[in-house]
């Protein structure tokens, strides 16, 4: 028999654990839970508010859209603040493309002005993007992990911590390890009910960078990757899951509408496990909200203009995502005040840079636009081109005789405003990739390959090379990928560009080394390094007189 002392002791013990109990059960929510999730992508450094802002629709003329000055770090700040208010849960997440391609502010400093000032706001979990990647793995694991720049040394404020956010890389392995270089996913709990965000890169994003970055990475297939981690996931009790991806579409109607959606995200999103409720989009710099095949699907925009805010309903039963609703807020810089602690920060950054963003440099009297015509190329690439071409064309620095440019890394126009002044940091920010200049040679049939590599298999972007002034081609959208530049239309001055003979043709080394996969230009001899994209482009507005004017668009012709 037990002493009357233990069978107190186990009597008290039971009572405690009924009790216990009875606590338990009443914590369990009795209807769905609430989350709200905020979310952002491609914010690319615009710590300050892009000159650009962004193009709405016009409520009050249909078809026709309304420019809004949108975004910055100090306003966007106040806004995430208010989208979080009075919520019991709330997660700040990311799409990828924090960071790369960014204005002077941030890039002189290695975008750690950008990852100091996301953290500051709450930022929690972001999906790596191909930029995050622009300077390998081990700058990547730097800004997650903080400490100075390998070549820069510390150069901002104070010393430089690393983000206070999480990067997800599910599908990005190491060669060496065959694991993820970043964990792949993280599980939040909402009263007692998991929830698992699964984050990664595009599977083409080796094509996106340059082949020195990717050295040593293997970008495995998105929903591969997200099928084999749903097994592992619900062995944890996870039924609810979202998404966090560097692809995107292409949309029609505005920022809350999604009338029809094409690009690489549809097809990628219809052949997910329909358990994955909600997928948060980047990539194509564009906005949307739609509802396919079952689940939410959004983007943000670019450049930090948009925040999506997005209410999700979980079960507690099932601990399945119920339902998901979604708005992009604008991020309109009359409507927001600044938030101080961001204002600070900057400030700081702002106090070391100031005199060489704010050089002027040129002057315009028209805007110089960064967006491609139907040829595929625009105004400020065949400006860069012809920067290339007159940095590289003396036979000491390289005898080029044209020059080419990959449309892609042309992020920004120069914009007509005030007395029309263009400074170092306008400049930045229509070339922020510090890539270095090379003159090759290759014969006139060699340049026509690389040509038609600007168009690929239909599962493949395309990828257009504006062109410096005296060379012009045709090309024909209708001929078969490979044949669509017509050789009887390359000219060079005037003259016909002969198949055998050697031309110098100045690039980029992201190009030159197989960049946005043009992998023709490795048939290239006799490389000449030159000089900094940035550095000539600078040099060429300088010296061209006031006021600089676009480039006539008629070096690429589209016959189709």
């Amino acid at each position: 028999m037990l002493k009357p002392l233990l069978r107190r002791s186990l009597s008290l013990a039971l009572a405690a654990a009924v009790l216990t109990g009875c606590a338990t059960r009443q914590d369990v929510p009795t209807g769905p839970v609430s989350v709200r999730l905020l979310a952002i992508n491609d914010f690319h450094g615009n710590v300050m508010p892009p000159r650009e802002g962004i193009a709405l629709p016009d409520p009050a003329n249909p078809g026709k859209k309304i420019h809004v000055n949108a975004g910055g770090a100090e306003h966007m700040a106040t806004l995430v603040k208010q989208l979080r208010d009075g919520q019991r849960h709330s997660v700040f997440v990311a799409a990828g493309d924090l960071v790369g391609a960014s204005p002077l502010l941030s890039a002189l400093f290695n975008d750690e002005p950008t990852i100091r000032s996301l953290s500051l706001m709450g930022l929690e979990l972001s999906a790596v993007g191909n930029h995050e990647f622009d300077n390998g793995l081990d700058e990547l694991l730097r800004k997650q992990n903080g400490g100075c720049h390998p070549k820069d040394g510390c150069k901002g404020p104070e010393p430089f911590k690393g983000a206070g956010y999480k990067y997800l890389a599910a599908s990005t392995i190491n060669l060496k390890t065959g694991k993820p270089v970043l964990p792949p996913y993280e599980i939040r709990r909402f009263d007692g009910i998991p929830v698992a965000f699964i984050g990664m890169a595009l599977r083409g994003t080796p094509e996106l960078i340059s082949p020195a970055a990717a050295q040593g990475l293997r970008f495995d297939d998105e929903v591969e990757t997200v099928h084999k981690l749903l097994p592992e996931l619900r062995t944890q009790g996870v039924e609810a899951f979202v998404l966090l991806i560097h692809e995107g579409g292409y949309p029609s109607g505005g920022p809350n509408e999604c009338p029809s959606l094409s690009g690489a995200i549809v097809g990628l999103v219809k052949k997910l496990d329909p358990a994955v409720g909600l997928v948060i989009s980047g990539h194509t710099h564009r906005s949307y909200v739609c509802r396919f095949d079952g689940r939410l699907v959004t983007s943000a925009e670019r450049y930090g203009t948009l925040v999506s805010a997005i209410d999700l309903k979980l079960d507690p039963k099932t601990r399945k995502l119920i339902s998901a609703e979604a708005r992009n807020e604008v991020v309109d810089t009359a409507l927001y005040a600044k938030d101080p602690e961001q204002t600070s920060l900057l400030a700081a950054y702002q106090a070391q840079s100031a005199s060489l963003i704010n050089r002027v440099v040129a002057r315009i009297h028209e805007t110089i636009a960064q967006e491609a015509d139907r040829t595929g190329v625009s105004p400020m690439g065949q400006l860069i081109a012809d920067a290339y071409l007159d940095a590289t064309a003396a036979p000491e620095q390289g005898g080029a005789h044209l020059a080419l440019v990959n449309q892609t890394g042309v992020r920004r126009g120069l914009v007509l405003r005030g007395d029309g002044s263009i400074t170092f940091g306008d400049v930045y920010a229509a070339q922020p990739f510090k890539n270095e200049l090379v003159t090759v040679s290759l014969t006139g049939e060699e340049l026509r390959r690389v040509l038609e590599q600007q168009w690929r298999p239909p599962t493949q972007r395309n990828s257009p090379l504006p062109v410096s002034k005296g060379f012009s081609y045709s090309w024909d959208g209708k001929r078969p990928v490979g044949q669509r530049v017509l050789p009887e239309t390359m000219m060079l001055n005037g003259k016909l560009i002969d198949p055998k003979a050697i031309y110098r043709v100045t690039t980029n080394d992201y190009l030159s080394t197989g960049g946005d996969g043009y992998t023709s230009f490795a048939a290239g001899k006799a490389p000449q390094i030159g000089r900094s994209d940035l550095e000539v482009v600078i040099e060429y507005l300088e010296k061209t007189g006031e006021p600089v004017r676009a480039p006539l668009m008629d070096r690429v012709r589209r016959i189709d």
